[in-house]
């Protein structure tokens, strides 16, 4: 289906009418009123039950915690050493860590 508007431009005066005609058309989906519109709760007021689950599941998402996190430090290496571990591909600092590991005995 080719797309008849496009977000890139805007939009003319006849192509606003279209859509507004459409719009207005649709029973389905009718415009609300000013008196529907004051009614309205916000969602967390409206629906409590969803919104607190909807807050348990994103409290969830995300990487499961580790016992021992790594920490962020700042270190300088020089840059021939920095290119040969990123050369090496996605993952080049955990092979310095590793690398730092062994070289340290543990």
């Amino acid at each position: 289906m080719a797309t008849k508007f496009s977000a890139k431009r805007p939009l003319t005066d006849a192509e606003e009418a279209e859509i507004q005609k459409a719009i207005a058309s649709d029973p389905d989906a009718p415009e609300a009123t000013d008196e529907q519109l004051a009614k309205g709760k916000p969602f967390r007021e409206a629906l409590p039950d969803l919104a607190a689950s909807i807050d348990r599941e994103r409290a969830r998402r995300g990487r499961p915690p580790v016992e021992k996190p790594r920490q962020h430090v700042s270190l300088r290496l020089d840059p021939d050493v920095i290119d040969h571990y990123k050369a090496t591909g996605k993952g080049w600092q955990s092979r310095i860590n590793d690398d730092l590991r062994k070289a340290a005995g543990l």
